[in-house]
């Protein structure tokens, strides 16, 4: 259970990744319309595009969900 004055952070597997992804996503001219980081599962999800969902979970295997 995660405590008022315990957040969890990104790993540093995950933000490698997260900003691989979003480099591919800039080279492709995707939009990036929604990035977000669930504190409580300690997941990254990305929006972009018209239909592109993203999700890096902390190991930094990224998938299409």
């Amino acid at each position: 259970m995660l405590s008022e004055n315990k957040s969890i952070n990104p790993t540093n597997k995950q933000t490698q990744a997260c900003l691989r992804v979003c480099q591919m996503l800039s080279n492709s001219y995707k939009d990036i319309h929604l990035f977000r980081f669930d504190e409580k599962l300690g997941n990254i999800f990305i929006l972009a595009g018209d239909d592109i969902q993203i999700m890096i979970p902390p190991s930094g295997e990224w998938y299409f969900l």
